[in-house]
């Protein structure tokens, strides 16, 4: 499982740069400030726990419990619920396209995620 967290979180982070670049650049052409910095939170969370995720992949190989790999498949739930939906509501808006509740509701789940995720990796932590 450490192999998988190690390239999850390199692609994740290798992502977050390339969207950060398309933030700072290509979208301001296109939605107000205000959402280029709803779109930055994404970018800036998807790369913290892409960094995270990584660090789990490490910490696999000196810590063998299952909470340490309940901590990187909620950084990786957590990525696409919480910065996936931030993204789809700043495209939407981009489109000037209403976004549905339910878009919105993912947001704090993918945080809710996080949150669980570092809660996880402590406990792992802890119990070594």
């Amino acid at each position: 499982m450490q192999k998988i967290f190690l390239i999850i979180g390199a692609v994740l982070a290798g992502l977050a740069v390339a969207l950060g670049a398309f933030g700072a650049h290509g979208l301001k052409k296109v939605v107000s400030p205000e959402n280029v910095a709803i779109y930055q939170t994404g970018v800036q969370y998807q790369m913290y726990h892409a960094l995270a995720l990584m660090l789990v992949g490490i910490l696999s190989e000196r810590i063998i419990n299952n909470y340490l790999s309940y901590a990187g498949v909620l950084f990786v739930a957590g990525v696409i619920f919480f910065s996936g939906s931030l993204y789809l509501i700043v495209s939407l808006y981009a489109m000037n396209k209403s976004v549905p509740t339910a878009v919105g509701i993912l947001t704090p789940i993918g945080g809710l995620f996080f949150i669980l995720g570092w809660i996880c990796l402590l406990v792992s932590l802890l119990k070594k």
